[in-house]
């Protein structure tokens, strides 16, 4: 099919001090899946907000069927057809599945919402996307993954023709991402058009067909079909130039320090078994696995948020009983950047001065509890240059910024207190090509300075990229350790092979000794 369900023709759209959107143009036709990329800052938020109603245009028109579409509301979006599926979950927590999957259009009885109809169209749904989930269970008892699955059903039941979908494997195992693939397939096949916001290119060429790249609120590349181009081909374009990818520096770890973090035996009411592991100073250890592994839960065990019910922990060799994240960052010097930088790493709301130094408000404190503000901008200043965040000041609100510089905000917090242990948990989520190396280089520099760091990342190219070790969980625990080679073909391998295997042996790297 090549008919044209949605056109956008010379889009501008300004804001006070910035054009997000200068003259851009997307052609979507049925039965296609479009990639929409570009770097953080490049315009695809703006753009997915003037597709679906919540922005109007400064310029240029949205056709559909040759004829100009105004949408004053993402309602009217929806009504045209037009459905979208975000990065951040658009769920009802207290709602049930059934009554999120049919929230825009419930079935009604004699003027009233008919619950008991809700069941039969959610579950279609659900079982489109191959979900086992019981259509009553609120929405807030799922995990992550299940609700963004959740998310994209809800779309599916609006029938939309052209559905949005922006970054949608972000929080999917690797089989539940195929999972969705395999969806995206039945419905371009009836004709749907389809259009995949993704920082993962190698999910972008296993699934699209044609292309939009912008680069500056400009389309750099229009509805070109993607099989002309490369994957090095489309990050040149993105970026303004070519980005190679290098491999780090050397960096040794003295293997016979003492851990600066020794887990032994330990078991966590979540259902972690016998989990025992050390990180050392100037290493970087990677915990690995699918998701529902347990590996954020683990931290979190750790960092006093959920019940250790037997084994140890010990921090720089004594054994550390932590009742909270405050307790584990001012009494044991444990920082934690979190994957949910939105919600739990910044407060989008304050500005970049309070999110920066409000780890060292009480070090920073004179008599009286008075703040110095010109040592609290000095501190923030330094840090801001340090990591390189664009920013337009210290007074801007974190949620002004892209996600790459929000990530980058939520670190600087830890590294301002002085943090002697740094957990980081999925750091470059939705971070585009060239944010995501400069976040690599910005990690591994700070294991060359000697602080020790436990890394969790679902992107197995990151983890073979940064980790000194890969410890691979499943099912709340751990089932091998891989010494990193950093050849990503053979430690994938191995890697998906401990996962899939249970391999309880620790596997060495390629030369390493038994």
């Amino acid at each position: 099919m090549n008919d044209v369900l949605l056109e956008c023709d010379d889009i501008v759209k300004v804001f006070p001090g910035v054009r997000a959107l200068d003259g851009v143009g997307l052609r979507l036709t049925a039965g296609s899946v479009h990639a929409l990329l570009g770097e953080n800052g490049a315009g695809k938020s703006t753009l997915i907000k003037v597709i679906t109603g919540v922005h109007a245009p400064d310029g240029g028109r949205l056709l559909q069927a040759g004829r100009e579409l105004r949408l004053h509301s993402p309602l009217d979006a929806a009504h045209a057809g037009i459905g979208v599926v975000h990065q951040e979950r658009n769920l009802i927590p207290g709602f049930s599945v059934a009554e999120n999957i049919t929230l825009q259009n419930p079935p009604s009885r004699r003027g009233l919402v008919d619950r008991e109809a809700m069941t039969a169209p959610a579950r279609r749904c659900l079982a489109e996307l191959g979900l086992d989930i019981d259509p009553h269970r609120p929405v807030r008892e799922l995990s992550v993954a299940q609700q963004q699955l959740v998310e994209i059903a809800k779309a599916l039941h609006t029938e939309s023709r052209v559905l949005l979908l922006d970054e949608p494997t972000a929080s999917l195992s690797p089989q539940e991402a195929e999972r969705l693939f395999d969806v995206v397939r039945r419905l371009t096949a009836r004709g749907t058009c389809v259009v995949f916001v993704s920082h993962k290119l190698e999910e972008v060429f296993t699934i699209c067909d044609t292309v939009t790249v912008l680069r500056d609120g400009r389309s750099v590349l229009e509805s070109a079909p993607l099989a002309e181009y490369t994957q090095d081909d489309v990050v040149t374009l993105m970026v303004g130039r070519a980005h190679a990818v290098t491999a780090m520096p050397p960096r040794p770890v003295d293997t016979s320090a003492m851990p600066a973090l020794s887990l032994t035996g330990v078991s966590t009411a979540s259902g972690h078994r016998d989990i025992s592991l050390d990180v050392r100073p100037g290493e970087i250890v990677g915990l690995y696995g699918l998701v529902g592994a347990g590996r954020s839960e683990l931290v979190k065990a750790v960092l006093g948020l959920d019940r250790i019910t037997g084994g140890h922990v010990r921090v720089h060799g004594k054994r550390a009983k932590i009742g909270s994240p405050r307790q584990a960052l001012h009494q044991y010097g444990i920082g934690y950047l979190t994957e949910n930088r939105k919600e739990e790493g910044v407060f989008l709301e304050q500005p970049i001065l309070r999110n920066i130094t409000v780890t060292v408000w009480q070090k920073l404190a004179k008599a009286l509890g008075y703040i110095s503000s010109r040592r609290e901008r000095d501190v923030a200043q330094d840090l801001v240059e340090r990591l390189g965040i664009r920013i337009s000041g210290l007074a801007q609100n974190a949620g002004e910024l892209s996600g790459g510089n929000q990530q980058k905000v939520s670190l600087s917090k830890w590294l301002a207190a002085d943090t002697r242990l740094l957990v980081v948990d999925e750091p470059t989520v939705g971070v585009d090509v060239r944010t995501k190396h400069a976040f690599h280089e910005l990690i591994w520099e700070l294991a060359r300075g000697g602080l020790p760091i436990l890394l969790i990342s679902s992107d197995l190219a990151e983890m073979v990229t940064l980790a000194d070790r890969v410890v691979v969980m499943a099912d709340h625990r751990i089932r091998g350790e891989v010494d990193n080679d950093h050849d990503y073909d053979r430690m994938s391998g191995r890697i998906i092979r401990i996962i899939h295997d249970h391999d309880d042996a620790v596997v060495p790297a390629e030369g390493a000794s038994s």
